[in-house]
């Protein structure tokens, strides 16, 4: 995995763990956390896959752009795998 992703814009139905807020915005890969069951799987009752598990740092321009009160602070999330795709 690249050390910038972006967060797949994807709006699929169900239990989500991703902020929707995040979804189509580029980050740094902070760290990889390991592998973890995946919730999204686990609420439904279903066996949770084991993914891996990243710490993305975003700042706030990544996240609101031009519009951000404070462009330089950070934010960072935990997002599985399966969300995250190599930025351009």
């Amino acid at each position: 995995m690249t050390s910038r992703v972006r967060v797949r814009n994807w709006h699929p139905p169900g239990h989500i763990r991703t902020p929707a807020y995040l979804r189509g915005k580029t980050g740094t890969i902070e760290r990889k956390l390991g592998p973890f069951p995946n919730p999204e799987q686990g609420a439904y009752g279903l066996a949770a896959k084991n993914l891996a598990l990243y710490r993305v740092r975003f700042t706030m321009r990544d996240i609101w752009g031009d519009t951000a009160e404070a462009p330089g602070d950070t934010l960072e999330a935990e997002i599985y795998a399966h969300w995250l795709e190599p930025a351009d």
